[in-house]
């Protein structure tokens, strides 16, 4: 189900994709509404599931996580075979991403690594389950990219 935004809703969007800490009372000042008002359109959006969080970016990197890597997994077998992947997979804690997919891998999986022998070890762990093909991310010229509420709303004329 689509969530129609107004155009407070898309002002509230925008302010929080520039700072989601910003103060309530800061908040309700740039929309140009009362406290309260802010406060309900804000619960109102995260009870519609429009906001689903709010998140520290952290730089890997710099905390000695220096490699990233992108695994495709190709499944043999069916839905048995999807459910103990995806049991495996949610109990290795340098997953940070997985993506069921369509063709010719069932899954794409990012993880975050310390080492190449870290990465050896991640990859005989999900290559019991599979076969894998691994990429490593050289550089990521798109980090994360939030969309404005205008760009959603025009999406809606592909739907």
């Amino acid at each position: 189900m689509i969530t129609p935004l107004d155009p407070l809703d898309r002002q509230l969007i925008e302010l929080l994709k520039v700072n989601a800490r910003l103060p309530m009372v800061k908040l309700a000042k740039a929309l140009g509404c009362a406290r309260s008002t802010a406060q309900l359109r804000l619960k109102a959006l995260e009870d519609a599931g429009v906001i689903t969080g709010y998140h520290v970016a952290l730089d890997l990197a710099k905390l000695g996580i220096p490699i990233r890597v992108m695994v495709r997994r190709t499944i043999p077998g069916g839905d048995l075979q999807v459910r103990r992947t995806v049991a495996a997979i949610k109990d290795l804690t340098e997953i940070s991403r997985c993506h069921r997919v369509t063709g010719d891998e069932s899954f794409v999986i990012e993880a975050n690594l310390v080492s190449i022998r870290h990465m050896e070890a991640l990859i005989d762990k999900l290559s019991a389950l599979g076969a894998t093909s691994t990429s490593t991310v050289l550089s990521s010229p798109v980090q994360r990219r939030e969309f404005s509420a205008r760009q959603i709303e025009d999406f809606g004329r592909y739907v």
